[in-house]
């Protein structure tokens, strides 16, 4: 069995995380890697990510959180965004970056640049925000995998007040709203849900080869 499969049959949704662990920097650097590495639509990279380490912070966030105590007690707490709006600024940054980085002709970039434009511009506010959403749960696939080839302990989150966690972190004077949460750290040696095995449908049952 490769090293992959075994790491991502170890990792699980962690119920509970030893508060006594922290993340080291090499590890929170991976994971802050990682999210800037995933993928995004055009490359456009419409969301966020938030670390939240202090603690006094995430105490506040657990009401919001239907009481799961993950997020307090996990070493970070990853907060995905997506930007409030698209607008022409982001596309023009983004191509900007492209002509800088691998120096190529804005004749060949002009179509493209503009073509994107054009097909934000039909989209409505509540479109860009669905667009950029679908992007942050890319992002969390990326990082639950890499924090399972990293020996990180994770459990996504989708279930949280959004509104309250947006007043809290003061994301709207960032141009942010949270979509997804994601506690890291190391789980509790008491956590009895480690010790279960994975549920899954046979892979004859969940893949289709034609």
């Amino acid at each position: 069995m490769s090293n992959t499969i075994k790491q991502l049959q170890w990792r699980y949704a962690t119920k509970k995380f030893d508060n006594s662990k922290i993340l080291s920097l090499e590890k929170l650097n991976i994971l802050k890697q990682a999210f800037n590495l995933t993928a995004t639509s055009y490359g456009l990279q419409t969301i966020k990510m938030l670390v939240v380490k202090d603690k006094s912070i995430r105490a506040k966030l657990v009401a919001h959180s239907y009481n799961q105590k993950q997020v307090a007690e996990a070493s970070h707490l990853l907060v995905i965004c997506i930007q409030e709006n698209i607008v022409d600024n982001d596309i023009n940054t983004y191509y900007d970056n492209i002509k800088n980085i691998r120096d190529t002709p804005e004749t060949i970039l002009k179509p493209y640049r503009e073509g994107l434009m054009a097909m934000v511009s039909k989209m409505s506010k509540e479109e860009r925000q669905q667009w950029s959403t679908k992007q942050a749960y890319i992002a969390l696939g990326n990082l639950m995998t890499v924090c399972a080839l990293e020996k990180i302990d994770a459990c996504p989150m989708e279930g949280f007040v959004p509104s309250k966690y947006d007043e809290i972190l003061e994301l709207e004077a960032k141009g942010l709203k949270s979509v997804l949460l994601l506690p890291v750290g190391y789980r509790a040696e008491d956590d009895m849900f480690s010790e279960f095995k994975k549920v899954r449908k046979p892979i004859n049952e969940a893949v289709i080869e034609l």
